[in-house]
């Protein structure tokens, strides 16, 4: 027990010190360095619309097998859609018509 006994230069708070009380430093650390990540990618993609609630956005990204995700958040409300190859079927009626100008912008007329 001759390693317990108190030096010369020791006192009674530095008697008491937990030696694994550095790890919560440590892991306190960790949390600020992952927080400061987040805020740093929400700027470098401009991505803080998705953090306003009055925002509205629509996102595409492709899929592996080659299928477009639309993803669209109006106000708190996220919603993904998914667009496959197939054609729509069913029943409906012709509501006008759209051209495509030489400029490339289009034009609907409706019926």
């Amino acid at each position: 027990m001759r390693f317990m006994r108190r030096g010369p230069g020791m006192d009674d708070a530095a008697a008491g010190v937990d030696p694994l009380g550095g790890v919560a430093n440590l892991f306190d650390l960790g949390l600020v360095f992952i927080v400061g990540l987040l805020m740093m990618l929400f700027n470098v993609f401009q991505l803080h619309d998705f953090l306003d609630p009055t925002s509205e956005i629509t996102i595409t990204r492709k899929i592996d097998d080659e299928q477009l995700e639309v993803i669209t958040k109006k106000g708190r409300k996220i919603e993904a859609r998914r667009v496959t190859k197939t054609k729509a079927k069913g029943r409906g009626e012709r509501l006008g018509i759209a051209y495509r100008l030489e400029d490339g912008s289009v034009v609907y007329v409706p019926n």
